[in-house]
């Protein structure tokens, strides 16, 4: 008997979902210059808008992560998705400062824990040979996602208003989670569609240890190293969420247009990155081991602050458009193999240890907005906030070489 495929389906299902997570998030980036201009918001007021959001996310990132590993992902992730449509669409609602606040601090806490729960679900549906191919799958969807939304934001704003766009993607939530709970199932030996060939190419390779989370787990030297690498990967990588499509317009002298082209170009790379990160750490784990395959940041993060170096000094826009598609492909590299080294030591625990990696990446989401926002208003520069940003990432390729996921180096 040949095995079945259904957990492609699953991957296919994050696939969407992933897609819809990051036309969400990215939607407030491409309508800043707008909200901006109907609030009479500064880039100070804009920073923390933006980091809002993080704030939140890194606040509730935690338990969301838990819940996921204590009731299951199918429950966890329904809640998120309704609770973040909704405040979406209440972000096109907002009238003042304070009440985007709010509408966004709640969009947070609602959305946090949503990529937990989702390499949750691919922890106990996918060997682990797999993993890092899969979690490079969805995290193409996030920045896919993240890519069409400056085209698709755009031209609806132009035809519609902002307000209308954060109505319309609202509703794409909704319409997942209905699919999503009639057809996911938290083991896969519950699954239907799932037969005894498929279930045990899943366990025989690799399936989930049953490891318990421990207070010795939460407080390794190995976590300590990938979350603070996470850290220095989310601050970077929140530049390009929230202040990318400013600062092309205003910073690099883009068109409307020309900013929403050059913003998805650069998503696009991201993408692409992604995929081939995932597919290169599982080549380099097999090849060579945990040791190895899991250190792609080693060199990618370095790489991607020399290309932020120069989107920092050079005079040309176009070089500078360059560079930083470069610096986001670069940092993505990194991507899967961050979420897989937290399977390599979560065992059961895959969603609360990621919870925690990716708290530490939204404390660094929530302060990058803010360093930008306040370096324009000090110093009028994007200079500045750029090289910030290179110094981080190298920090990223160092903290990448301390981590060590192996079982024999616990």
């Amino acid at each position: 008997m040949q095995p079945t495929r259904t957990r492609f389906k699953l991957l296919r299902l994050m696939f969407a979902l992933s897609i819809i997570t990051y036309i969400d998030r990215v939607c407030i980036s491409t309508a800043a210059p707008h909200i901006r201009e109907a609030l009479g918001l500064t880039p100070t007021q804009m920073g923390w808008v933006f980091s809002a959001f993080t704030i939140a996310y890194a606040v509730f990132e935690i338990p969301s992560g838990w819940l996921g590993d204590t009731l299951g992902p199918r429950k966890v992730l329904a809640r998120i998705v309704l609770w973040w449509s909704a405040f979406t669409m209440a972000t096109g609602g907002v009238w003042n400062y304070v009440s985007l606040l709010i509408a966004r601090f709640l969009f947070g806490a609602g959305e946090a824990g949503a990529f937990p729960n989702m390499s949750r679900s691919l922890s106990r549906w996918f060997p682990l040979h797999e993993r890092g191919t899969a979690h490079g799958v969805i995290f193409t969807g996030s920045r896919l996602g993240g890519a069409v939304t400056p085209l698709l934001v755009g031209t609806m704003i132009t035809r519609a208003g902002w307000r209308q766009a954060f109505w319309t993607f609202g509703i794409l939530g909704i319409v997942w989670c209905i699919f999503w709970w009639k057809w996911f199932r938290d083991d896969p030996a519950k699954h239907p569609s799932v037969n005894a060939e498929e279930l045990r190419a899943i366990q025989a390779g690799g399936h989930e240890r049953n490891t318990r989370l421990t207070r010795d787990t939460l407080l390794s030297p190995r976590l300590l190293w990938i979350g603070l690498m996470y850290f220095c990967y989310g601050y970077c990588l929140y530049f390009y969420l929230t202040w990318l499509p400013t600062y092309l317009r205003d910073g690099r002298g883009f068109s409307n247009y020309g900013t929403n082209v050059v913003h998805t170009v650069i998503l696009l790379s991201a993408a692409g990155a992604s995929i081939l990160g995932g597919r290169l750490t599982d080549y380099l784990t097999r090849r060579y081991g945990l040791r190895i395959g899991r250190a792609i940041g080693v060199a990618a993060m370095p790489i991607s602050a020399i290309a932020l170096c120069v989107a920092a000094l050079t005079q040309s826009a176009t070089v500078a458009a360059v560079a930083m598609t470069l610096a986001a492909g670069a940092e993505d590299l990194c991507l899967s193999p961050s979420w897989a080294m937290c399977h390599d030591i979560g065992g059961d625990a895959a969603g609360t240890v990621t919870a925690v990696m990716n708290t530490y990446g939204n404390i660094g989401g929530a302060l990058s907005p803010l360093v930008v926002g306040y370096a324009l208003d000090w110093w009028g520069s994007w200079s500045i906030p750029l090289l910030i940003a290179a110094g981080v990432a190298v920090l990223g390729g160092l903290f990448t070489l301390l981590v060590d996921t192996r079982p024999e180096a616990v």
